[in-house]
């Protein structure tokens, strides 16, 4: 498996993501006006997860540094068939 190259994501994605995802971490459930957001690949790019939009959701800053380049099996039943 390749790993995909790690792009930078725009400012307009990263908005539409927390939008989306109204502004909640989508593992703890902690808000922005609890802890600080950050966009994560659900499917790592380590594990040849895209830098697709529908790969990316919304984590809190420690349960994105717990998840690390591990796949959540909570997010990986939206890309099964």
């Amino acid at each position: 498996m390749n790993k995909t190259p790690r792009i930078r994501i725009p400012p307009e994605v990263r908005q539409y993501v927390f939008q989306r995802d109204k502004y909640q971490c989508q593992s703890c459930g902690k808000t922005a006006e609890d802890t600080n957001l950050t966009i994560d690949h659900i499917i790592p790019l380590a594990q040849g997860g895209q830098n697709d939009i529908s790969n990316l959701h919304t984590l809190c800053l420690t349960c994105n540094q717990v998840k690390s380049d591990k796949t959540d099996q909570r997010f990986r039943r939206r890309f099964q068939s």
